[in-house]
């Protein structure tokens, strides 16, 4: 068993005001940097981080004397024509609609499905384990935690079941011959 940290980043202002962010690369807001140093969060022996500026500042915070390690396809879904809006602008476009009522399983113009996105977010968690050792603290998206958590965790739940806010996540061991991902607790 190898035990594994999963920590949303920090907030950004996009997460303040409700946009939906997956590809546009905000920084952490004052706020957000505030927060994470003001929490406690377990040791690791390694940084694992999404390639975005909002997880990499995180990292940067939480773990100073670790040089995260950079994985791409550890980052958000992509929006598509939703990137960077919020609800209230986009409530009466239809195909916003339809993609809401499919609890965001329809795909975006110019986006990615969340099948694609919690494939790609998969594989890259199974190449950062498979290529580093010991306790892994990886930090990442809520859309990613979420994905990684619906495909590995051994207690089976909804895809926004496992929704954490920013600068919290999940403590878990990860049986690397099974693939199962046993959730300790949330932090």
């Amino acid at each position: 068993m190898r035990r594994i940290i999963f920590i949303r980043h920090g907030k950004t202002w996009g997460n303040l005001e409700g946009r939906y962010i997956g590809r546009t690369d905000l920084p952490l807001a004052p706020f957000g940097a505030k927060d994470v140093k003001l929490k406690k969060y377990p040791q690791a022996d390694s940084v694992i981080s999404s390639p975005m500026k909002r997880c990499t500042e995180t990292a940067e915070i939480i773990y100073p004397d670790k040089e995260a390690k950079i994985y791409e396809d550890l980052r958000e879904c992509d929006f598509g024509k939703f990137e960077n809006k919020t609800h209230n602008e986009l409530k009466n476009d239809p195909d916003y609609i339809n993609w809401i009522k499919s609890a965001g399983r329809e795909p975006v113009s110019g986006g990615e499905t969340s099948t694609e996105c919690q494939a790609r977010c998969c594989d890259a968690f199974l190449n950062a384990v498979e290529e580093n050792e010991g306790s892994l603290a990886f930090i990442i998206h809520g859309g990613t935690i979420m994905g990684i958590l619906n495909r590995f965790a051994s207690e089976k739940k909804d895809f926004y079941d496992w929704f954490c806010e920013n600068g919290c996540g999940y403590i878990c061991d990860f049986d690397e011959e099974t693939k199962v991902l046993y959730v300790i607790k949330k932090h």
